[in-house]
């Protein structure tokens, strides 16, 4: 089999009421409804995915691949391939996209830097874009 199929994939959940300490490495789906202070790491995974609910919280950088946030990160967030803040994410810390989707309402205390090499490494160093500071989805930047 060349790729795992959807009903194959492994899920982790940190449920509301649990909090983890240190780092968090991960295959295939993390869902974080509870708190993780530390790193999040995709072991290798291409299609690994965290979301961070909105009763979720994480202190620590993220690094995978797909990013889902609708609760709150102080952290870099690197997503290899794409992230999507809901209306409720809260975000302090930078952004490293190669693909984002930002609805109303979601905010980011930090920059949004585009990254096409992210894609062959979550989190990759090189950047071509970068827009400042606090900008909430609405569209009004506040440096």
């Amino acid at each position: 089999m060349l790729g795992k199929r959807k009903s194959d994939r492994t899920v982790t959940l940190i449920a509301p009421g649990t909090e983890i300490i240190g780092s968090v490495h991960f295959g295939d789906q993390l869902y974080v409804n509870g708190v993780v202070r530390g790193d999040l790491f995709a072991n290798d995974d291409q299609e690994a995915t965290v979301v961070v609910s909105s009763t979720g919280r994480v202190t620590g950088d993220i690094r995978v691949p797909n990013v889902v946030i609708s609760g709150h990160v102080e952290g870099n967030v690197h997503a290899g391939r794409r992230v999507e803040l809901s209306a409720g994410a809260r975000v302090r810390g930078n952004v490293y996209y190669r693909l984002m989707e930002m609805e109303l309402g979601a905010m980011v205390e930090g920059q949004l830097l585009h990254d096409e090499g992210a894609a062959a490494e979550a989190g990759g160093a090189g950047r071509t874009d970068s827009r400042a500071a606090t900008t909430p989805a609405d569209g009004s930047a506040r440096a």
